[in-house]
């Protein structure tokens, strides 16, 4: 990109990327792999956390449930698709210092853009929506709390996220690194008290044609739905920048994207294996039973103490530990969730808002459908599971609007220049690019026809 038209589109995004943020880590000038690599860490957690949220848990743990390992596959599929646009979204965002929402703004009129930025919001709130309900659900399991009383409760994270704020980037990366290490050891000591076919498991890793099968196919819709999701690549373009570093040089800019590519595909794995021990713990304990009524959060927290369904390894503290987890995982999700409500909202219309009013807006209109819901249906926690797949749905139909602007952008030497995509890369990520989308509008497709 030539310079001048750079410096046009970094003034007409209205200002770095999260500002506040922006530029503010320092890393060694020098110093070897580990203390570099180190120095980057961070934002890759931020956006492993939109691969292992709430809306995940369900979809992961009723695959093992009802089809064993075999889509193990699935969810190693997902993953590597998972870091190839993550390192797009990256690399967009250290090469022309703007987040993908920034660029996508540069590019296409006034009239497409507010259209993106109502498409992503609402992908943003869709994502909201299962924060709420998995928190809600995880304090009722934990505290005994009722259902209305806990989403509304969940409105009170706006206090916790302003208090992060003021203590620094790294100090919230910190926190989110922590929770993610919570939920990656009560899985992994669920797995061993399982004690899964881990030879079966690691075979399962392998694509198997049993996958094609009309039930198999349509689960494995699900998790590679629920796996990739829109928010995370404007997120991750937007928090890429957090480092600093000299921007105008090309030598400084390529050992920018190498650590972040590394943290981003370290952190990506961390996700991966969180999703493999919840498709293994379903697949040990529940394979071969009545998976019917695991299809809630409720449910699977009952079925891991009902030595009926769990085995001889049920008991309640394998059953705290699961909602201890999925409190865990809905509070990263909020974290996150509100970060790239602030990157869409500046990079789509250039409207800055504090955070904490930010958070408060998004976090009101997501509670209140979970509330009417909750309220209408007396609280039950099956109402909330629909309402939290469909949610789900939704990102389907949002993800192409993210997936086919960060593949052309990264793909142009117009805007990347000698860090384009080379060829090989930009033909598997159209590939990928058009396979999601295909497999998401054939989930959008499905719980159409379910509606008649």
């Amino acid at each position: 990109m030539a310079e001048e038209e750079h410096h046009k589109l970094i003034e007409y995004a209205n200002g770095p990327s999260l500002e506040e943020i922006n530029n503010t880590v320092e890393i060694p000038k020098s110093g070897n792999f580990w203390k570099n690599l180190l120095a980057f860490s961070g934002p890759g957690a931020l956006v492993a956390v939109g691969y292992m949220d709430p809306g995940n848990w369900v979809t992961s743990i009723g695959g093992g449930a009802q089809y064993g390992y075999l889509l193990m596959s699935v969810i190693l599929i997902s993953s590597l698709i998972a870091m190839l646009l993550q390192y797009m979204a990256a690399k967009l965002g250290i090469v022309t210092h703007m987040d993908l929402a920034q660029a996508t703004r540069a590019h296409t009129s006034k009239g497409m853009g507010i259209f993106l930025w109502i498409t992503t919001e609402l992908a943003i709130m869709a994502t909201d929506i299962a924060e709420v309900i998995g928190g809600a659900i995880s304090l009722k399991l934990l505290f005994g709390i009722p259902l209305v009383v806990g989403v509304a409760l969940t409105v009170l994270d706006v206090f916790l996220l302003l208090a992060l704020t003021k203590l620094g980037f790294r100090k919230i990366e910190a926190i989110v690194v922590t929770l993610i290490i919570v939920i990656l050891v009560v899985f992994v000591y669920q797995v061993i008290i399982a004690q899964p076919n881990m030879a079966a498991a690691f075979e399962g890793l392998l694509p198997h044609k049993e996958i094609l099968r009309p039930g198999e196919l349509h689960m494995a819709l699900g998790i590679v739905g629920a796996t990739v999701m829109p928010h995370n690549l404007y997120l991750h373009s937007s928090i890429a920048q957090t480092r600093q570093f000299d921007r105008n040089d090309k030598e400084s800019t390529r050992r920018a994207i190498k650590y972040t590519t590394w943290d981003s595909n370290l952190q990506l794995s961390a996700a991966f294996v969180v999703n493999c021990l919840l498709l293994i713990v379903g697949a040990a304990l529940f394979f071969g039973k009545d998976t019917s009524q695991l299809g809630t959060f409720s449910n699977l927290y009952n079925a891991l103490q009902d030595h009926k369904m769990a085995g001889a390894v049920a008991s309640p503290v394998l059953s705290t530990l699961f909602a201890v987890a999925l409190l865990a995982s809905g509070q990263n999700s909020t974290i996150t969730g509100t970060l790239t409500g602030q990157v869409v909202m500046e990079g789509f219309i250039h409207m800055k808002m504090p955070l904490w009013a930010r958070r408060l807006v998004t976090r009101l209109i997501s509670v209140i459908p979970v509330l009417i819901c909750a309220i209408i249906y007396h609280g039950k926690e099956s109402a909330l599971d629909a309402l939290l797949v469909n949610s789900q749905v939704f990102l389907s139909v949002a993800l192409p609007f993210s997936m086919i602007p960060l593949t052309i952008y990264t793909g142009s030497k117009k805007i990347m220049g000698e860090f384009a995509n080379r060829k090989w890369i930009t033909i598997l990520a159209w590939t990928c690019t058009i396979l999601l989308t295909i497999l998401n509008l054939q989930i959008v497709w499905e719980s159409v026809k379910g509606l008649f």
